[in-house]
């Protein structure tokens, strides 16, 4: 992890943004929408974990890890600290997990919030091998981070090379944007080999009558 600043004013801004109501579950509804129902989730960088809360409620199996304890303390006092987990980034693994009485493996993989931004380019790369690791066959991750700094692109993708992830798709927003040189902001999605189980019902898929 690279040096970071004191956290605490940016605890109390988002504490003050969630008590007020303004929308911090964006990323949750892209997540919502891909995922399969009653999916399990991992959200790394958490923050004071809006996208868990809004996952959970949405009926997924979602949890936060966070390395940060004055964030976390904003989480585990907003919603249920049973979500929440102060476990960094390039500690991740299975036995980590499993000390914190969490799954060993996920449907998805989340990071957002320029968490790739904070992590030296050892501990990202760290990171998405463990996400490699983590997955279910067919799962995916999920990065959102800004285009033109550290942990950007080009170094995720460069990072996924010596994985089996391949990028599957890149958005240029949490809406579906189009990603292109001059977008500030991108969502890249990696997909693990395999095929997740099917949904449970028909997930959208129209049910004719019979004729």
């Amino acid at each position: 992890m690279v040096d970071s600043p004191d956290l605490s004013d940016y605890a109390a801004k988002m504490r003050r943004l969630a008590q007020t109501g303004v929308d911090l579950e964006v990323a949750a509804r892209f997540i919502d929408m891909m995922a399969p129902r009653e999916a399990t989730i991992l959200d790394i960088g958490c923050g004071i974990g809006s996208t868990v809360a809004a996952l959970c409620a949405a009926g997924h199996r979602a949890f936060g890890i966070d390395p940060n304890p004055e964030v976390l303390h904003v989480s585990t006092e907003l919603f249920d600290p049973d979500w929440f987990r102060q476990i960094s980034a390039e500690a991740l693994s299975p036995e980590t997990l499993a000390d914190h009485r969490l799954p060993k493996s996920f449907d998805l993989i989340l990071m957002s919030g320029n968490v790739p931004a904070f992590l030296a380019r050892a501990d990202l790369s760290t990171a998405i091998t463990a996400a490699e690791e983590l997955l279910n066959p067919g799962g995916r991750l999920v990065v959102g981070t800004t285009a033109h700094r550290r942990g950007g692109p080009a170094d995720l993708d460069d990072c996924a090379t010596g994985t089996s992830l391949r990028l599957e798709h890149r958005y240029g927003d949490w809406h579906l944007g189009a990603f292109d040189a001059d977008s500030p902001w991108s969502v890249s999605i990696y997909k693990a080999p395999g095929t997740h189980s099917p949904s449970k019902g028909p997930d959208g898929i129209h049910i004719l009558p019979s004729t």
